[in-house]
């Protein structure tokens, strides 16, 4: 048995070794072309670039906005997971724990949200947002993912938190004389840090990599977000310059990557608490 152990371990790291190579080799082929031409690019494949072209870097900046556009992303991603998990900390707490008339209907309508795709409702919000005057502007960028299926998930998220809570936090804050609101804020969201730190995570994670909702509420340059300024880095004959994507690729996941290197085991819970049970 013991013979078996050192040689079971020496296969699960060599399938181990090789699932990894198999991941990171599109991302260093990503990289490795950053730095090529665009004829290099479909060349035969290197493990190094053949031009090491940094001015590559210096021209995404001079084809488009590229600074105004990550700009644009950090501010959507910031408000929209500021605004998803306040909103619906405040709703899964009143669906937790307000009794009040048609609560039953309206959680099942917030249900729907989670099976509606945005490819379903997206006509309707542009005709919507065009009518309160929010067209070619970050204004629906910022609200979607608040009011949007993802605001609805992280509301379902508090809720089955604050159904495991006991009811006697609550009972001893109203002996103590505070209102509902002053017993969500100071007893009911310090112990929901947690749930709240996977509903800000997962919300800006979704909110920074969404291509729809960009490409159908802006219009003008200056409004693009990241994913929508990637696939902009074409000739003056439409054809893309896939040497300035890889470039502007590598240079828009270096904040998903700082993010997920600080907050790794907060990421990982994330995956845990979205499925937290009531």
């Amino acid at each position: 048995m013991s013979n078996k152990r050192p040689l079971r371990v020496a296969v699960t790291a060599a399938a181990l070794i090789i699932a990894t190579l198999l991941f990171v080799y599109p991302f260093w082929w990503m990289l490795v072309n950053s730095l090529n031409t665009a004829a290099e690019v479909f060349g035969p494949p290197a493990l190094l670039p053949k031009s090491w072209r940094f001015e590559n870097y210096a021209e995404i900046f001079r084809v488009q906005p590229f600074a105004r556009h990550i700009l644009n992303t950090l501010l959507v991603a910031g408000v929209g997971t500021i605004g998803n998990v306040l909103v619906s900390a405040l709703s899964g707490y009143a669906f937790a724990r307000l009794r009040f008339p048609g609560r039953g209907f309206l959680y099942v309508l917030l249900l729907t949200a989670l099976m509606m795709p945005i490819e379903v409702i997206i006509v309707p919000l542009f005709f919507q947002m065009r009518g309160w005057g929010l067209s070619d502007s970050l204004y629906p960028l910022m609200l979607i993912p608040i009011f949007g299926a993802q605001g609805a998930f992280s509301a379902f998220m508090f809720r089955q938190f604050f159904l495991t809570v006991p009811m006697e936090l609550e009972e001893a804050a109203r002996l103590d004389g505070l209102s509902y609101l002053g017993t969500f804020r100071h007893i009911m969201l310090p112990i929901a840090k947690p749930v709240a730190s996977s509903a800000a995570i997962l919300a800006f994670l979704a909110t920074w990599n969404t291509y729809l909702e960009p490409l159908v509420f802006t219009t003008s340059v200056q409004q693009y977000t990241l994913p929508l300024s990637l696939s902009n880095f074409n000739d003056s004959y439409g054809e893309p310059q896939w040497h300035l994507q890889m470039a502007a690729t590598a240079l828009s996941i270096i904040p998903i990557m700082v993010v997920y290197m600080i907050f790794q085991e907060k990421v990982r819970d994330a995956m845990v608490n979205s499925g937290v049970k009531g």
